[in-house]
């Protein structure tokens, strides 16, 4: 009786996650799109979001505004920010005014300056709730070939900057008593991906570090997400780093490529948030599956992988063949 029942659970455990065949996100996102507060419990609270003038930051700013969340836009093209503020005023009929969405021009990599641009947010709202780390840059590049100077630009952009902004509004977190720190990593963060070695480490290292500082912060009101997206239709691949110092990798993403939109990814990232999501997975199939079976059946992964190839992982990532990096991006 006793193995009986036992193996009725694994039945039922196996069928429930046969369900992630046809999700865009994870088994805990999914329920809490359909049971879970929704994006609209975080109306009235004071969103903090890098990376906010374009991608799946413009794209969560947007999420958020439709259902009235106030909004710090900081990036580093004025006009860019301008533009998604007149449209997230626009989305958010009425609920919003112009005081209620604050653009500041700031670059993430010139540390120096986080608390001032932090504090102007604090005293113009007289607080902020949430703080969205979203900028950064990905890479294609071959492992062997990439360059230290490379390693060390991207761990500043992706890692250090964020680990800085975050020590600032702990800060104020801190004196609150209260707050929710959410970084955008990537489905790189959770299983190694092929042709971006030094943006896998970074994405690796963010989780390491807020893991850490949410272990820490068990049992008190500070919140920490992880929000890891799959292949989206934005503008990254156009500026991704490559293996060289200077060198952006210049291809863009193409109508026919097996992508989710923008505004869904920004959707699900929101309700990650509304809910106060730990690690929310997030894109099309069948990567979703994939990294289930990598993170919880690891030696079927692998062996499937020596299968498939790497070059396989990397077209269901980027639509296209590693022929195109290793020829016109490695020479």
């Amino acid at each position: 009786m006793f193995f009986s029942l036992i193996g009725i659970g694994c039945i039922i455990y196996g069928l429930i996650y046969l369900c992630t065949l046809f999700f865009d996100a994870d088994l805990e996102l999914k329920f809490y799109e359909k049971f879970g507060k929704p994006i609209s419990h975080l109306r009235g609270k004071v969103v903090f979001v890098t990376g906010a003038s374009s991608g799946i930051g413009e794209h969560i700013a947007k999420s958020l505004a439709k259902n009235g969340v106030k909004l710090v836009l900081a990036a580093r093209r004025q006009d860019e920010l301008e533009r998604v503020k007149r449209e997230c005023l626009e989305i958010s009929n009425g609920s919003l005014s112009s005081n209620d969405i604050l653009v500041l021009v700031m670059d993430m990599v010139d540390i120096q300056f986080h608390k001032k641009h932090f504090d102007h947010a604090v005293r113009h709202f007289g607080g902020v709730d949430i703080l969205v780390n979203n900028a950064g840059r990905s890479q294609r590049a071959m492992w062997e070939n990439i360059s230290m100077e490379v390693d060390k630009q991207m761990f500043d952009l992706n890692v250090f900057s964020v680990i800085h902004l975050s020590r600032v509004a702990m800060e104020h977190f801190n004196q609150r008593g209260e707050g929710h720190i959410a970084v955008t990593s990537s489905l790189a963060g959770v299983m190694g991906v092929p042709f971006s070695g030094t943006y896998t480490g970074s994405k690796y290292a963010i989780h390491g570090y807020f893991n850490c500082l949410r272990t820490e912060k068990i049992g008190k009101r500070l919140f920490v997400t992880l929000l890891c997206p799959g292949p989206t239709f934005t503008n990254f691949l156009q500026n991704c780093f490559t293996e060289k110092e200077g060198e952006n990798y210049s291809e863009t993403v193409q109508p026919t490529d097996k992508r989710m939109t923008g505004q869904r990814c920004g959707e699900l990232c929101a309700i990650a948030l509304a809910n106060k999501q730990e690690e929310a997975w997030i894109a099309i199939q069948p990567l979703i599956t994939f990294l289930y079976v990598a993170v919880y059946m690891p030696n079927i992964f692998k062996w499937g992988l020596r299968i498939l190839g790497p070059e396989t992982l990397f077209k269901l990532r980027d639509s296209r063949d590693t022929t195109v990096l290793r020829e016109d991006k490695m020479q």
